[in-house]
């Protein structure tokens, strides 16, 4: 299909905050596809089918964050490899009349990160979780822990660990801080990918820390690792480059970096101001 108006959008619940539109927006704008448009979408799980139903031939892809990432893979035609192995999909891609699923998070989690080694704790077990173990995977890091409120409830990142080949340690210390803390100290890698206010009382995070959570910034937990002298990575460079890699399924383009970054810096300030 011809590269003129075409559509996309984030979908998620809630997704009023995504500044997802701001990047692609720019990064249309820096590509010369002007005619290109991109909306958020407030849309939960059971609605996820029904919304993808009614899209129309302009349709180039959408961007998919919480709670849609599971669901995602139900709706798709054809799953990634690698969407297939971490069990979620931020992606959903149109194109020869199918529906292509595919996780950007875990090439965003890679770039945010930079090089690192060592000893790594994961926060959280949903969707994103298991992205961090496929980019802790790739990273070369073998040594994992999962932190989890329920080890009932993380048996989607345990499959998603079996596939990825990876064997991580799941503890339940995220319901007792202070044992927290004392797995958190002795990580050279932490990536939080609990949602905004769920780490507000943890301590103890040292080494490179990435909290996935980027609005407002800095949450409280990457303010206390920072105070303890954490290389403290925002979510907001995960953003950045899971939607550059979007930005490339979407149009056939490499994402323009310099430009969504550009962009993405002037709306952080001005919701700052």
């Amino acid at each position: 299909m011809p590269l003129d108006g075409r559509r996309a959008a984030v979908l998620g619940s809630p997704v009023a905050h995504s500044l997802s539109p701001v990047l692609h927006t720019a990064a249309y704008a820096a590509l010369g596809l002007h005619s290109w448009r991109y909306d958020r979408h407030e849309c939960a799980e059971d609605a996820l089918a029904g919304f993808v139903d009614g899209l129309g031939p302009e349709w180039a892809g959408l961007s998919l964050t919480m709670p849609l990432k599971r669901v995602a893979l139900d709706v798709a035609d054809a799953v990634s490899p690698l969407a297939a192995a971490t069990g979620a999909a931020n992606t959903l891609v149109f194109r020869d009349g199918g529906r292509f699923a595919d996780n950007t998070d875990v090439a965003g989690i890679v770039a945010a990160l930079g090089p690192v080694t060592g000893r790594a704790v994961v926060l959280g077990a949903g969707g994103t979780a298991q992205a961090a173990l496929a980019a802790l995977r790739e990273a070369g890091i073998g040594e994992v822990t999962v932190l989890v409120r329920s080890a009932a409830r993380a048996g989607e990142l345990r499959a998603a660990a079996r596939r990825l080949g990876v064997d991580p340690v799941v503890d339940e210390a995220l319901a007792d801080p202070a044992r927290a803390a004392a797995v958190l100290e002795r990580a050279d890698v932490v990536v939080s990918t609990l949602p905004g206010g769920a780490a507000d009382d943890l301590r103890g995070a040292a080494g490179t820390v990435l909290d996935v959570v980027y609005a407002p910034w800095p949450t409280a937990f990457a303010a206390a690792a920072a105070a303890a002298g954490a290389r403290v990575v925002s979510g907001l460079e995960m953003l950045l480059h899971q939607a550059v890699a979007q930005v490339e399924l979407m149009t056939g383009r490499p994402g323009p970096v310099d430009a969504m970054r550009a962009a993405l810096d002037d709306a952080v300030a001005a919701r700052a101001s």
